[in-house]
């Protein structure tokens, strides 16, 4: 059953849903720039028997509101952590795709004593350089003469050229759900992760298993600094997956879903 939750945060509302409440392994999924929870719906049907699975729109992003001009990772962190503490989450793996690994890894700065493990998903510890820096407020530009169009061309190229057919259905469904989100909301999020700062050193200090999933294929991360960063990581397993661009856990869900089910399972066994 569908535990569709909202908690009201700084005034404003905050949605998340919660399944397999009566689990004691709890996963949390974090989605990426312009997604929302429903992203995950497949992972969390595969998981609810087995896991705690916790899913949450981030500011701006779903049925969750728009804060202010700059959604930076660390206020989203801190949002994830009001919705776990409403939920009555103690400890968790995290997991988070591209954005919402910067997330992860902002929470993983502040609240590192929450996290039985993490995961990052076409996503890295590093800070933007100052060429994607400018790219960001290009994209912003764009945003503001035309949102929908902007949204339309982004979802494609994320997906490898190989598989963009036999995803179409998930790429126009992907389209669908990332034009609810709005261009103030896009703005904030461009900006809160130009403004991110590098967790490299973070990943170095975290005394936990940490997984980075990456597309061998991916556009937008620097794949070779994103592994060199993950190796600073004290107990990192990397997964390099062929064929893959940069949504990896949608274009090859039916290896991830077990392989990241294993990863939450050695976790809370360690």
């Amino acid at each position: 059953m569908e535990q569709h939750r909202i908690i009201n945060v700084e005034g404003r509302t905050v949605h998340y849903r919660d399944e397999g409440r009566e689990n004691t392994r709890t996963l949390v999924l974090l989605h990426g720039f312009l997604q929302n929870l429903d992203v995950w719906s497949s992972y969390v049907l595969s998981y609810m028997n087995h896991f705690r699975v916790i899913t949450v729109d981030l500011p701006g992003h779903g049925l969750t509101e728009n804060f202010c001009d700059v959604h930076t990772m660390d206020f989203m962190a801190k949002t994830v952590k009001a919705v776990l503490n409403e939920a009555g989450v103690d400890q968790c793996v995290m997991v988070g795709h591209s954005m919402g690994g910067y997330v992860a890894m902002a929470f993983a700065e502040k609240y590192p004593y929450v996290l039985k493990g993490l995961g990052l998903v076409n996503s890295h510890a590093m800070a933007d350089s100052e060429e994607h820096r400018r790219y960001r407020e290009e994209v912003c530009r764009q945003v503001q003469a035309n949102r929908a169009s902007y949204i339309v061309g982004f979802v494609p190229p994320l997906f490898d050229d190989s598989r963009r057919a036999a995803l179409s259905k998930d790429i126009k469904d992907l389209q669908e759900q990332c034009l609810s989100t709005t261009a103030a909301s896009i703005i904030a999020a461009q900006r809160g992760m130009s403004q991110r700062p590098s967790r490299v050193q973070t990943l170095a200090s975290l005394d936990m298993p940490t997984l980075f999933i990456y597309g061998k294929n991916d556009p937008r991360i620097p794949l070779e600094l994103a592994i060199g960063g993950a190796m600073m990581a004290r107990r990192p397993e990397i997964l390099l997956l062929e064929d893959v661009a940069h949504m990896a856990f949608m274009e090859d869900r039916e290896y991830l879903k077990p392989r990241l089910a294993n990863f939450v399972d050695s976790c809370y066994v360690c």
